[in-house]
């Protein structure tokens, strides 16, 4: 029987007896760090059958055993590199605000959503509370990963990322930028690990993408529209750098929350080309 280890934001960890690992996608949803207290429905089951499918078709090694229910799947238990491995393919988010203030080097002022010459390695510490832009100087300097190991992370999230766009791409989406996370197994060999879904990506259809403004999403992206929107991500944003206490989260409105899993439905069948 597995046992809880702990509740993440939206994903829950369980041990199985054979020291294995099971995850339980939740419809728990976050947004900038926080867990907001509204549910997605369906919205566990999605990005369970998503990590799946990306998992059996990418062609790179990873952590997934199998899957044992609609929301479950059990992974091996390995020891997981403390970076988060973004790769950017367009200047959006915040992203596009590091380049704005300067912290990014490109080659020329670019617009909100524009597409980046190339796609840029753009790792993020590991936090519970808020994740951090890090540079790969940062990273050896810290001893969290060899010389070897970087160059090897960087390259396969390039390559993730292309394989990725690629397949977005004909399914009439772009892949505007891509979460990923590495581990090391028993023998030290780094596999891909952790989710890849809507919580991981941005998705954008291709037919109303237009450069210098928001574009729609087919991810949580509306979701942070909304609360930026309503002001509760400068306030978030001001009482994290003060240091005071961070703000309520809202509860969503109903017709963003069904529209969000009508989105997170419709990715992933025209993605996978699979019924849920």
């Amino acid at each position: 029987m597995p046992k809880l280890l702990r509740r993440g934001k939206v994903k829950d960890l369980y041990i199985n007896d054979d020291g294995s690992l099971q995850f339980h996608f939740t419809d728990r949803v976050s947004a900038f760090d926080v867990i907001l207290p509204s549910i997605i429905p369906r919205k566990g089951e999605i990005l369970c059958q998503f990590a799946a499918y990306w998992f059996r078709n990418l062609g790179v090694e990873n952590h997934m055993m199998d899957v044992v229910d609609k929301d479950r799947m059990n992974v091996r238990n390995l020891s997981m590199l403390p970076i988060e491995c973004i790769v950017r393919g367009y200047a959006y988010g915040s992203f596009y605000e590091r380049i704005r203030t300067g912290d990014i080097d490109v080659p020329h002022e670019m617009a909100l959503a524009e597409r980046l010459p190339e796609p840029i390695f753009d790792p993020t510490t590991k936090s519970d509370e808020k994740d951090l832009p890090v540079s790969e100087a940062e990273i050896l300097r810290n001893h969290w990963l060899e010389t070897s190991e970087l160059e090897e992370v960087r390259r396969r999230s390039l390559e993730i990322y292309a394989n990725m766009a690629h397949r977005a791409e004909l399914g009439g989406f772009i892949l505007a930028d891509l979460k990923l996370e590495f581990g090391r197994d028993e023998r030290k060999q780094i596999l891909l690990a952790d989710s890849i879904g809507p919580d991981e990506f941005r998705l954008w259809p291709k037919e109303k993408y237009a450069v210098g403004r928001n574009q729609e999403s087919y991810d949580k992206q509306p979701i942070r529209d909304w609360l930026a929107s309503i002001s509760y991500k400068e306030q978030l944003e001001t009482a994290r750098k003060e240091g005071g206490e961070l703000p309520t989260p809202p509860i969503l409105p109903m017709e963003l929350i069904e529209e969000t899993t009508k989105r997170y439905i419709f990715a992933y069948k025209v993605l996978t080309g699979l019924e849920l």
